[in-house]
């Protein structure tokens, strides 16, 4: 039970190998996968933990091990937060940057297939921002994947 099969190190040098390609996957899966779950994105995640669990663990079942790996995956991200505070570069390439779905009243049709984003969730955040799309004077897509409608003034 507490007997680890693996030197301790490898545990570490596991979860960091995840961890990183983990990252670059999420990333590379749109904005809209990290932003807005549906229940196939949270089946994916779920399977996801799944899949990569024995390369996190390499096989070992002890408590030690586990914590170790717990402990290394949130350092990771502790210290991916702190860099990424200090570094607008470093930031953008992690979370990404928002983009400009719409302008004037109109939307960006090929900006919108280019993200992967439906039509009917530029809409639903026009309903959710009370405005119609000839008042909206900038629609975004965030960093995290959320949509953001700026209402023309006097609109």
């Amino acid at each position: 039970m507490f007997d680890l099969s693996l030197p301790w190190w490898e545990f570490i040098v596991r979860g960091v190998i995840v961890y990183c390609a983990l990252l670059v996957l999420v990333r590379m899966s749109g904005k809209r996968t990290v932003g807005q779950f549906t229940p196939f994105d949270l089946l994916v995640v779920m399977l996801l933990s799944e899949a990569v669990s024995n390369s996190l663990s390499g096989g070992d079942d002890s408590i030690g091990g586990g914590l170790l790996i717990a402990c290394t995956l949130i350092a990771l991200n502790i210290s991916l937060g702190f860099v990424s505070s200090r570094s607008k570069r470093l930031a953008t390439i992690i979370d990404g940057e928002s983009v400009l779905l719409g302008r004037d009243g109109r939307l960006y049709h090929d900006v919108l297939k280019k993200n992967r984003i439906a039509e009917s969730d530029v809409e639903q955040a026009l309903r959710e921002a009370d405005v119609e799309l000839a008042d909206a004077r900038c629609i975004f897509l965030e960093a995290d994947g959320s949509i953001t409608v700026l209402e023309q003034k006097g609109g």
